[in-house]
């Protein structure tokens, strides 16, 4: 029986144009790795069965979402947004829900950080590259 079968990929509707559908993906994997860290949080912190169940049902279906989500975007691509959404998102939880507080100088390194990951994953590609070559060595000939 293949796994296919069982949890086939999640589809996009084909009217979405490629660049919605990863952004969609990407926001997707950040909600759902943030609520598995904050239920792990909850789990290490007060024991709570519910929430280790919970925490291991969200990185369940983030790998599938991940692996779904790689039929239209890149891996670097996917994975660099997603860790931008993500990086905000746990700061912003430290800072409210469990009450952080980090000095300023700790701020202006997460923003030149969350700039240069922008950079990575807007910047358009370099000219008279493809993405859809393998680099030498990697795949096996073919022919």
């Amino acid at each position: 029986m293949n796994v296919t079968n069982v949890f086939p990929l999640i589809k996009a509707p084909d009217s979405w144009p490629v660049p919605v559908v990863a952004t969609v993906a990407m926001a997707c994997l950040a909600g759902l790795d943030l609520a598995g860290a904050v239920l792990a949080k909850e789990w290490a912190e007060h024991g709570s069965v519910r929430a280790l169940v919970l925490g291991l049902g969200a990185f369940l279906v983030l790998f599938w979402v991940y692996a779904s989500s790689l039929q239209y975007a890149e891996l670097a691509l996917v994975t660099m947004g997603w860790v931008v959404i993500l990086q905000v998102g746990l700061v912003l939880i430290d800072r409210w829900r469990y009450g952080v507080e980090l000095p300023p100088g700790k701020w202006v390194a997460i923003a030149l950080v969350l700039v240069a990951q922008g950079y990575l994953v807007l910047a358009p590609g370099v000219p008279g590259t493809s993405t859809e070559q393998s680099p030498p060595g990697l795949v096996a000939d073919r022919g």
